[in-house]
């Protein structure tokens, strides 16, 4: 089979397919600047500028903002930073408290390996970093609980820094002004995502394009119903312009929670109850709970195991459900009034931090929100 002949000539032809090739996902240095301009003008308008962590900007209230914003709204989050501000004005503050104070602070945020990485990166920050956070990202996540993102923030909204950050929020507006396939935080996805991060961050005005970028996404771009007409991004987003905003961010992909079943022992004696700290690694990590006992053990067995005595039959309470984020839990809690709050508890657990408490004095422990949902009622007489 003969080949075709490449001239001199044509060999000396440039590659068209390179000149007129654009990488996915990539934007030219008009769009990239009308992007920017665009969002820091609405962000004048209509941004949130008086935030706590906004009002007296520090790595310090940046980070604790960051990380107590993982998973939580902004609004939830604010009564609770007050609070830890006030307790804990400073990074060694922080870093010299008690991890159950910490802990009790927490209390009602959920996802408590938060605050135990947080007073772990305290401790470290002020013992090894003579109280000053790192000023790159690479240094910055070497830290518990700091990913890029956390980093970022750090560096971008308290030292005017530059560094991308791809929250939540900013995944859902560049995945929508682009059109990029895929659930968010899977790791091509994300890959695509960080770059066009990377590509928007400016080098003006960091702090406010940082902010900015969140509140779009948490204001006018949100999961439902975006208030489109609101946005300053509709000449560039591509989602908007096919009608297609419902569809992006593209959903994790569907996977059902696996159940699982536990009683929870209220053991009482005299008006007090028996609280044990859990281990510091696995579910409720250091937070202080009930004794937990299998639904597939028989109950008086299970009392007898641990060493509980009855003074009454055990009062069973009406179940109800916590989900994690990787499954669902069925508590049912029982009530025990124990014949003696001496030696009465020796099985319960072993090596472990354990007393009897009344129920509005262990409310200042770290507690699981449905642990502190039984000891208020159980406080209130109920």
């Amino acid at each position: 089979m003969n080949r075709p002949r490449v001239t001199k000539a044509a060999q000396n032809l440039p590659d068209y397919r390179t000149i007129f090739y654009t990488p996915p996902h990539t934007t030219d240095k008009p769009s990239l600047q009308r992007f920017d301009q665009l969002l820091l003008e609405w962000y004048d308008h209509h941004g949130r500028k008086e935030l706590p962590w906004q009002v007296e900007r520090s790595p310090y209230r940046t980070w604790v903002s960051e990380i107590m914003c993982q998973q939580t709204r902004v609004g939830t989050v604010i009564p609770y930073f007050e609070r830890f501000m006030a307790h804990f004005p400073s990074l060694s503050a922080l870093a010299q408290a008690p991890i159950d104070e910490v802990l009790g602070l927490w209390t009602g945020l959920g996802y408590y390996a938060r605050a135990r990485n947080l007073h772990k990166t305290a401790q470290i920050v002020q013992d090894c970093q003579h109280g000053e956070f790192p000023k790159t990202i690479d240094s910055l996540m070497q830290l518990p609980g700091i990913g890029r993102s956390t980093a970022g923030a750090i560096l971008a909204s308290s030292l005017s820094i530059r560094a991308p950050i791809l929250d939540g929020n900013v995944k859902r507006v560049l995945a929508r002004v682009h059109r990029v396939a895929g659930w968010p935080s899977s790791p091509a996805t994300e890959k695509v995502l960080w770059a066009l991060a990377e590509q928007y961050t400016p080098y003006q005005r960091i702090p406010d394009y940082t902010q900015a970028i969140m509140d779009l996404g948490a204001m006018v771009c949100t999961p439902s119903k975006p208030d489109c007409a609101a946005c300053p991004l509709t000449t560039l987003c591509e989602a908007f312009q096919h009608s297609e905003q419902a569809q992006y961010p593209q959903p994790k992909p569907n996977k059902a929670l696996p159940e699982r079943a536990v009683r929870l022992i209220i053991a009482m004696h005299e008006g007090t109850v028996w609280l044990a700290r859990r281990p510091p690694l696995g579910v409720w990590g250091g937070l202080w709970s009930f004794p937990e006992l299998s639904m597939d053990v028989p109950l008086t067995n299970g009392l007898l195991e641990m060493g509980i005595h009855c003074r009454e039959n055990p009062v069973e309470l009406p179940s109800f459900r916590h989900t994690f984020s990787h499954f669902h839990l069925q508590i049912t809690p029982t009530i025990v009034e124990v014949e003696s709050a001496v030696g009465t508890m020796a099985n319960v657990v072993a090596e472990a931090a354990s007393a009897w408490y009344k129920p509005a004095d262990a409310m200042k422990l770290g507690l699981p929100a449905p642990v502190l949902k039984l000891l208020q009622e159980l406080d209130a007489g109920r």
